[in-house]
């Protein structure tokens, strides 16, 4: 840290995204990345979106904006396209959190939720999680804060359900209630059907998993005219072409494609099913994911050993050391291939006991 570095940044505690290692080739579970490719119709919408790129995009992102509304239900008004479900989750703690309207989310969640309230100076409140690791309703009803719940829950896995979140909405009407969709499409059900009813819902939503562009950086939020026209101010305050034009055509072409990418969840799903299945009978304790993922935990084999020896293996996974998950993995839920390969190498682990 340098000299200049302004006090109030001094002590932030910055997010740690997945490894993203260069140096071998891993089978990659530890970032939620989708298996599978874009569609082809992506990719040739980004090739020619290249060919103009010497022209800024258009800031109002109107094309895409008017196929994600469509698509989702919804008027263009409702709708802010935005770099990664990252920047609009920032905007949200910028437009509607201060010192007097705070934020409480889930203690074990994404954890740029205390990073975007830390830097943008807004009190937070994590509340802690029932000991199955799920989300006590009770907790967030009347709460008197703005509130933040990725649904389903991340790193664990777990899905409320729509009356339980139309609960938490429904009692903290003076406050935002942001859901963060970001695996909703592998199990859960959306609450965007509540925004036309809730004036302090947003939604928000990605396309780096169920659409397979995670390297594209694109997200949505979706909320009443009057949320999104808030996130909009903020967006025009700091970066209007937050969207680039090659970007833009590959979610107007992914929605074009969108039974190709549900095609893909729907493997995705049957595929965490079956290596659930596989890792409870080694043993492991595995929560109801609704997500791309499986959070996982073994009686005998500690989560920070396994996850070493698997990437010794070349299989990354991700370990999280703050209790009370740090016997915990997630592992994100790859192609039929990947998965035996992942339970093959645990097998053969258990099997030498070369864990300490």
């Amino acid at each position: 840290m340098s000299r200049f570095m302004s006090a109030r940044h001094i002590s932030l505690d910055a997010y740690t995204p997945g490894e993203q290692p260069r140096n071998r080739k891993y089978i990659k579970l530890n970032t939620n990345e989708s298996p599978y490719p874009p569609s082809n119709g992506v990719v040739a919408a980004v090739a020619e979106a290249a060919r103009g790129l010497q022209l800024y995009s258009d800031p109002e992102c109107k094309q895409l904006t008017a196929c994600v509304a469509e698509f989702y239900g919804v008027s263009p008004e409702q709708v802010l396209m935005t770099n990664g479900s990252d920047e609009i989750l920032n905007f949200a703690f910028v437009a509607f959190g201060d010192e007097e309207h705070p934020f409480a989310a889930p203690e074990i969640s994404y954890g740029f939720y205390p990073v975007f309230a830390q830097l943008n100076r807004v009190p937070y409140k994590p509340i802690p999680l029932k000991d199955d690791f799920s989300i006590d309703v009770s907790d967030y009803e009347n709460i008197g804060a703005n509130i933040v719940i990725a649904n389903p829950n991340a790193p664990t896995g777990l899905c409320l359900t729509l009356s339980q979140i139309e609960s938490i909405v429904a009692s903290n009407r003076q406050n935002v209630v942001v859901i963060d969709e970001a695996y909703i499409d592998f199990g859960g059900e959306s609450a965007i059907p509540l925004v036309n009813k809730y004036d302090n819902l947003l939604i928000t939503r990605t396309f780096s998993k169920s659409y397979s562009l995670a390297g594209a950086r694109l997200g949505i939020g979706i909320g009443c005219q009057s949320l999104i026209a808030d996130l909009n101010t903020i967006k025009y305050s700091t970066n209007p072409y937050n969207v680039n034009s090659m970007t833009m055509a590959a979610g107007i072409a992914a929605i074009g494609d969108s039974a190709y990418y549900r095609k893909n969840c729907d493997e995705i799903i049957s595929c965490r099913s079956y290596t659930k299945r596989r890792l409870q009978s080694l043993g492991f304790a595995v929560t109801d994911s609704k997500a791309n993922f499986l959070f996982a935990a073994h009686p005998t084999v500690g989560g920070k050993e396994l996850y070493l020896k698997l990437k010794e293996m070349g299989i990354l996974i991700r370990h999280f050391d703050s209790e009370p998950i740090s016997n915990y993995n997630r592992i994100t839920v790859g192609t039929r291939e990947q998965m035996d390969a992942l339970i093959a190498a645990i097998e053969l682990i258990m099997k030498e006991g070369n864990i300490k």
